[in-house]
Formats: C-alpha cells, sequence, structure tokens
C-alpha cells in the first residue's frame, strides 16, 4: 500500500461506481459540486478543474495516461478503463470486493491496518467526493463550523467511516442519521402527509478544526476549510479557552441532556438494518452506539 492507492480508494469507496465488463472493468468517480459558486463567489467548475489536476498528479502515476475528466454543472466525473486482470484493477476489486457502487461499498477491515499517513490519505479522498464545508454548516451559531460528509442509506459504512477517523483521532461532532427519530423526530412531516420524508442521505459531522490535519485537495473546499476553522479557532481563543478542550471531544465523553422523541410509525421499516430495526431513539449517540461506533469500538 502507500498514499496514492489509499487516496485512490478513499475516492472510490466514498462516491465511485465500478461498471465490470467480460474483459475490462470502468471505475467512474462522481465529485458533486452542488453549488455554482464557492463560498467566496469563485466558480466551482473552474476551482474543481484546477483541482484535477491535482488530483491527475496523485493517481495518474497508478492509473496511467487513460485518466479522463468531464463536467456539468452539479458534478465532475473522473474514469477510468482497465483490463480486468491488471494489477490496479486486482488490487482495488480486492479492497471493494463485490461491491457497484458506494450504496454498497465497505471500508475494508484492512484499511484499519494502514499507516497512520495511508489513512489520512483514504480519508482525505474520501472527503473530496463526500465533503462539505459552506458557511451555514454551523452548530447552534456562527462561527462554530463543520465539514460535513453525505453518504447514503448505507449505514455500515457511516459506522466503518467513523471508526476510521477515530483511528487517526478525529471525533465525530454529530451523525445525522436517515433515521425517522432524526430525520423527523416530532413527525411533523408524517403529520403533514410525508411518511418517508426521513429517508434521506446521513451526514456525519466533524468540526472543522479537527479537519484541518487532514484537509481536502479540491481546492475550493480547502480555501473554505482554511477560513471557517481559523474563524472558530479565533472565537474559542476570544473567549479564553483552548481549542481542544472545546473541540476535541467524544461524545461519550459528555454529558448530555435526555429529550424523549414521540414513537415514529416509520421506526419498522425495512430499510432500517435489522440490529435496530422497531426500536425508538431519543438521540443519535444511541444509534451510533449500537451499530458500532462507540468508546470499545476497534479501529
Amino acid at each position: 500500500m502507500n498514499a496514492q492507492m489509499a487516496y485512490l480508494l478513499g475516492m472510490i469507496v466514498g462516491n465511485g461506481e465500478i461498471q465490470r465488463g467480460a474483459n475490462e472493468t470502468t471505475v467512474v468517480i462522481e465529485i458533486p459540486h452542488k453549488k455554482l459558486e464557492t463560498e467566496f463567489q469563485k466558480d466551482v467548475g473552474i476551482y474543481v478543474k484546477a483541482s484535477i489536476t491535482d488530483i491527475r498528479q496523485i493517481i495518474e502515476p497508478l492509473v496511467g495516461t487513460g485518466l479522463k475528466f468531464s463536467q456539468s454543472n452539479n458534478v465532475s466525473d473522473i474514469s477510468f478503463t482497465k483490463p480486468n486482470e491488471d494489477y490496479l484493477m486486482r488490487e482495488i476489486m480486492r479492497y471493494i470486493g463485490n461491491a457497484t457502487t458506494h450504496a454498497n461499498m465497505r471500508i475494508a477491515p484492512e484499511v484499519f491496518s494502514f499507516t497512520t499517513d495511508e489513512r489520512r490519505e483514504f480519508i482525505r479522498g474520501f472527503a473530496d467526493v463526500t465533503g462539505y464545508i459552506r458557511r451555514s454548516n454551523y452548530f447552534f451559531m456562527e462561527p462554530q463550523y463543520r465539514v460535513y460528509f453525505e453518504i447514503p442509506q448505507n449505514w455500515e459504512l457511516v459506522v466503518d467511516f467513523c471508526n476510521l477517523l477515530k483511528s487517526v483521532d478525529i471525533p465525530v461532532q454529530n451523525i445525522d442519521w436517515g433515521h425517522p427519530n432524526m430525520r423527523d423526530g416530532n413527525l411533523k412531516k408524517y403529520n403533514e402527509g410525508k411518511p418517508d420524508f426521513w429517508k434521506k442521505e446521513h451526514q456525519v459531522k466533524v468540526w472543522a478544526i479537527e479537519f484541518e490535519g487532514i484537509g481536502f485537495g479540491v481546492l475550493h473546499k480547502q480555501e473554505a476549510l482554511d477560513y471557517f476553522a481559523n474563524e472558530h479557532k479565533i472565537y474559542i481563543e476570544r473567549e479564553g479557552k483552548k481549542v481542544n478542550d472545546v473541540v476535541h471531544r467524544y461524545y461519550w465523553e459528555l454529558t448530555r441532556k435526555r429529550k424523549e422523541k414521540p414513537i415514529h410509525p416509520g421506526e419498522d421499516d425495512p430499510i432500517i438494518p435489522e440490529e435496530i430495526r422497531g426500536k425508538h431513539f431519543n438521540s443519535w449517540q444511541d444509534i451510533a452506539n449500537e451499530l458500532g461506533y462507540n468508546e470499545d469500538s476497534k479501529c
């Protein structure tokens, strides 16, 4: 394993698709834009094109000259095709198994045995295709800014990713689970006739300051991360506090208030993993604990 391969694997697991053929396999990796402009009123497309140059320098030595790039208003694609027997393709398949998209991929147990630097590169690759940092994503009030990672209805991948962050000592600040008790905790949407409103992607949230040690390869994301992390740092220090004392804490180290949520009819939905299906939860922490992101989880 090396840092370049770890980064590529992170991108594939984060937002990749595997198109298998009889003799060749194509890997497509999406970098979503969501917005046409960055937080600083600059064209996202131009930034991503510039970022692709940097990304190419990381993964082209692995892939070779067959790396393709295409772009629309909302997404940029990187793709490459290799014979099924090619060494790189066999290595990729070894780590992702029979998965075909990020919706059914897992982080292989072997990844947790990578060196710390390689794990960090995996996380950076994952973040470049799933992570967002913007002014609106703060905790209660500005400037308590966070990075968030969008993961589809792939519950296992959420836990894998949280534990990989834990392995490099980055606490998760919040998980916005695609679960009825979290996404429609007061049954507002259910009572409006939208019983499936809660079936959304999961969002893993990390303090921007904590993620500075990993960073993004996509330029406009890194620029926003630097700015918002620094704003939060200044705010904490002006309060006369130490940054680590405020942000570097895992949920099991915190005292929290218990607030009872009403029972939601969607708690029995088949989309919910069997081990927690039919159970009622009052906090994201309780779901995380049951699914395997907790103080005792092995990294």
